[in-house]
């Protein structure tokens, strides 16, 4: 297929959902990946390992994020990312039979995996569809999590730990936007903060021998990884603030009453698979893969050697190969 960023659907309430995909558009291995903060749906690279597995690549921009449009209501999140993604992939994938759906997100996107996981088949029919769910350095729900504010980042704590849920109106979020929106202007502006607040790095320094192979063989340099996310970061608040805003909100939304140990046999069947760090911030990331895994009935931890994006999308590879084979 001749590659395309930001398509764009209209939604049925009229808002609209910019999306990306790659791959083989026939393929009945569909892999929908759900993006962390200050990121876009963005499909350009399809590693070798996708490329071989003949998959279909999609990359929604979530709501608020890009040129996909903000929800009505943030405490109503899990409904409308619900219905959004089930019109996007009825619009790609109207055929459901032996479609096989493996559901991958980072970090604030695994909310919106972990909900698609757990939703009514009835809401969500693509549910039945599911063949796995891979979640990168996840966050938990926190109305299940009693102690999650122990396992997040300072920066994250201030942003949806419990500072949120005690000042009003909204304020560390408005602060934290005020802070950061004049470093997000333009690329050569949001280099700094993307180094310091969204790439976890051991870029350039130490790293195995299987990273510089497999970066060999994808073609792929971190410098080329960094331009990428810079460009990403910029992209993704270029329009509008508002998914960064509505963080706290979503993320204290109750997730349409999802909790993983509450799943029924069916929704578990799914295996679930848990990518995190033991390295330099890992412990935050750790913490709350361990939780996730001894609450999903069918999931594993895989620990990932070190801090570096790169290394995770190694190791994200190794478990397609897997997933796929």
């Amino acid at each position: 297929m001749i590659y395309v960023q930001d398509k764009r659907i209209t939604l049925p309430d009229g808002r609209t959902l910019a999306y990306a995909d790659n791959g083989n558009t026939s393929s009945l291995d569909v892999i929908l990946y759900l993006h962390g903060p200050f990121n876009v749906g963005d499909a350009s690279r399809l590693s070798l390992v996708l490329q071989s597995k003949n998959v279909h690549l999609v990359c929604p921009s979530l709501p608020g994020w890009g040129r996909s449009s903000p929800v009505t209501y943030s405490t109503h999140y899990a409904s409308s990312v619900v219905s959004d993604l089930c019109t996007l992939l009825n619009h790609l994938h109207p055929e459901r039979s032996n479609l096989k759906l493996h559901i991958c997100a980072h970090s604030f996107g695994c909310i919106a995996a972990q909900i698609l996981y757990g939703a009514s088949y009835v809401l969500f029919p693509y549910g039945r569809c599911i063949a796995g769910l891979i979640l990168l350095d996840p966050v938990s729900p926190p109305h299940c999590h009693r102690n999650y504010w122990r396992f997040l980042s300072w920066q994250s704590y201030f942003l949806t730990g419990p500072p949120s849920r005690l000042f009003p109106f909204n304020i560390t979020t408005i602060l934290a936007k005020l802070a950061i929106e004049g470093k997000l202007q333009s690329p050569a502006t949001a280099e700094s903060f993307v180094r310091r607040s969204l790439l976890s790095m051991s870029v350039g320094g130490c790293e195995t021998e299987e990273l510089t192979e497999w970066k060999e063989q994808n073609g792929i340099t971190d410098e080329q990884y960094e331009r990428v996310v810079v460009r990403n970061a910029v992209y993704s608040v270029a329009s509008t603030w508002q998914g960064f805003l509505e963080i706290p909100q979503i993320y204290h939304s109750g997730w349409g009453g999802f909790c993983p140990h509450l799943l029924d046999d069916e929704h578990s069947k799914p295996p679930v698979t848990i990518l995190t760090s033991n390295g330099d911030s890992g412990y935050a990331y750790a913490g709350m893969g361990s939780w996730l895994v001894g609450k999903y009935k069918n999931a594993t931890l895989r620990m990932v050697e070190g801090r570096s994006n790169l290394s995770l999308l190694l190791c994200l590879d190794n478990v397609w190969r897997e997933a796929l084979s």
